[in-house]
């Protein structure tokens, strides 16, 4: 089994090295291969996304990804930015299904923004679709405008569009995830403003019926935002676009105590994919041995169990950060008074540990 590793940028070093330990203590049959993704790729070969990078990924069974991006690439032409890397593995993977799981461990309830008793057994997928909608849509660009408000100024526009076979294959998987969890589905549109989501709702309703055991429920972006702060156990399931699951999926992190604990997989339709943490480079820790490695370590349990047909190796890697953090141990951004402060390798450390006892 072949892994693409990605460390990228920022705190992407730091966290992906303690995944990497912990796949090691696995009696696993795992080929690991490292390439620079991201602005270490632009400073090392001129772009975020070189072609032996690209290709690498291609030909693995999956991809272990850390972060990208700096704020001093800000000034680059866009294309040449880092985040421009996380894009064009996604089109060119053709990685349609981002799985976000927001679960609250128990031990991390006072950790959480909210009160214990909103979070409590809290366990939320966010399914976004990833290919689609604004982030891909054509055209785009800057101009000046001949029309509208300010005709002869400049002005930037990107365009948002979903077909009916997009919208139909990420509602197929949102329902068969449901049928192994709580079978609920809540889709999340603007279809009362925008005609992209008029469609989404409608085709989600058609494959709907398919899945007689399933119960849907369609909701506003806005009023999914308020109740996922208001009474987020009420969700099961959660299928959305592109740019809507990016914003609800960052939101639902905080949910559970930290976004350094949300992991997350993107698949294609051949259950190859592509695995990081939901949160971002983090430039202004990176280096500092703080950042909360978790997120990464239960990105690679995904991948042992949707890409590389491992389950029981993942179970072991989730009982391993559950007992972990029944130990008291918590990096900065998960920790509350009565607990143990520990670094990135620290933490990274424990788990192994816990691992290694385990199996």
């Amino acid at each position: 089994m072949k892994i693409a590793v990605l460390p990228g940028d920022g705190i992407g070093t730091e966290i992906v090295a303690e995944a990497i330990k912990v796949l090691k203590v696995l009696d696993l049959d795992l080929t690991l291969e490292t390439a620079p993704v991201g602005g270490a790729a632009f400073e090392a070969h001129g772009h975020p996304l070189p072609p032996a990078t690209l290709q690498l990924a291609m030909d693995s069974d999956a991809v272990l990804f850390g972060a990208v991006g700096d704020w001093k690439y800000d000034t680059l032409d866009r294309p040449l930015r880092p985040e421009q890397a996380i894009l064009g593995l996604r089109k060119n993977m053709g990685l349609f299904a981002n799985f976000r799981p927001a679960i609250c461990y128990q031990q991390l309830t006072d950790a959480s923004s909210l009160k214990p008793e909103l979070v409590s057994g809290l366990d939320i997928l966010i399914i976004r679709e990833l290919t689609g909608d604004i982030y891909f849509g054509q055209p785009r660009g800057r101009r000046i405008a001949t029309d509208g408000h300010f005709p002869g100024s400049e002005e930037a526009f990107d365009t948002m569009r979903y077909s009916r076979p997009e919208i139909e294959r990420i509602a197929h998987v949102a329902f068969q995830a449901a049928q192994k969890r709580n079978k609920r589905v809540t889709s999340v549109d603007k279809a009362n403003v925008l005609e992209t989501f008029q469609l989404w709702k409608d085709v989600v309703s058609e494959v709907g019926k398919q899945y007689p055991d399933v119960a849907l429920d369609h909701m506003y972006v806005d009023n999914a935002a308020m109740q996922l702060v208001r009474a987020p156990k009420k969700f099961d399931v959660v299928v959305t676009g592109n740019m809507f699951g990016d914003i609800l999926s960052d939101a639902a992190a905080m949910l559970t105590g930290s976004i350094g604990m949300l992991p997350s997989a993107s698949l294609n339709a051949k259950n190859q994919g592509l695995y990081e943490p939901s949160h971002g480079s983090a430039p202004d820790i990176a280096g500092k041995g703080v950042a909360n490695p978790l997120a990464t370590i239960l990105s690679a349990a995904m991948m042992l169990r949707f890409s590389l047909n491992q389950p029981e190796a993942a179970v072991l890697i989730e009982k391993a950060v559950d007992a972990v953090l029944s130990q008291g141990l918590r990096t900065p951004d998960i920790y509350s008074a009565g607990t143990t402060k520990v670094g990135t390798r620290e933490m990274g450390d424990a788990v192994v540990k816990a691992l290694a006892q385990a199996s």
